[in-house]
């Protein structure tokens, strides 16, 4: 009787043993690694900062520019890229265009200062999967974060009926505005000049020579049909002022 008893103990200190093992062995749940693209150190240590307390979320890089940008992502392919429009030197929009051709399943979020109204139909054309406001908050941004992981598309409420509208007309080739002729880079600098910019504050503001901005105001010019300076600046303002009011 008593080896008896000896025996089922130790079945039961078997069963202990490998429940312990078991659990020993369970795989923590991997987080989501986000690689942040923005030119502003302050910008990039809030990142850090915020998603570094959530659990299912974790910084992986930060990128001032877009070649750094690009070489953390060839390293470390991260399941997302957190960047912004305004970048030195070639801007998020080009980014995101590299992307879809280098890495075309990446997944991109654009958290940008710049007025979603102007720019979030660009990013996602050219392959984002979501654009939020710097000012829109922490839990925005979280939310924008999880449902672009999630393999949705974010916008805010009051500008997804404004985007669905117009990727609708593109697919049925009808164009809004002559706007919609600039390039990226010459969209930026368009918004810039209506918003008072001068050459040489746009120059520095975008990284690049007077030249080179001058260069893209000529072309504006002449897509936009315009026969001067003063009636691009004019224009420009007017076009700012109406968006921001739509």
């Amino acid at each position: 009787m008593k080896s008896k008893n000896k025996n089922t103990s130790l079945f039961k200190s078997e069963k202990k043993i490998s429940k312990k093992s078991l659990a020993v062995k369970s795989p923590k749940p991997l987080k989501k690694q986000i690689l942040v693209v923005d030119d502003h150190p302050m910008v990039r240590m809030g990142f850090v900062q915020l998603i570094g307390n959530e659990p299912d979320l974790e910084i992986c890089g930060e990128a001032e520019h877009v070649s750094a940008a690009l070489t953390i992502i060839a390293e470390k392919q991260p399941d997302l890229v957190i960047t912004d429009i305004s970048l030195p030197g070639r801007n998020g929009i080009e980014l995101i265009k590299d992307l879809g051709v280098l890495h075309p399943k990446m997944l991109i979020l654009v958290v940008s200062m710049h007025d979603e109204v102007l720019y979030a139909d660009r990013a996602l054309r050219a392959g984002a999967r979501g654009y939020v406001m710097k000012g829109a908050g922490p839990a925005k941004l979280l939310s924008a974060i999880r449902w672009v992981l999630g393999g949705q598309i974010y916008v805010s409420e009051q500008m997804s009926s404004r985007v669905l509208e117009m990727l609708s007309n593109k697919k049925n080739g009808k164009t809004n505005s002559p706007i919609e002729k600039l390039t990226d880079r010459e969209f930026e600098i368009f918004e810039l000049i209506g918003q008072g910019m001068a050459t040489g504050k746009i120059a520095t503001q975008l990284h690049l020579s007077t030249k080179t901005v001058e260069a893209h105001r000529a072309n504006i010019k002449a897509k936009l049909e315009l026969p001067d300076g003063s009636a691009l600046v004019r224009h420009a303002v007017r076009w700012v002022e109406t968006q921001n009011l739509s």
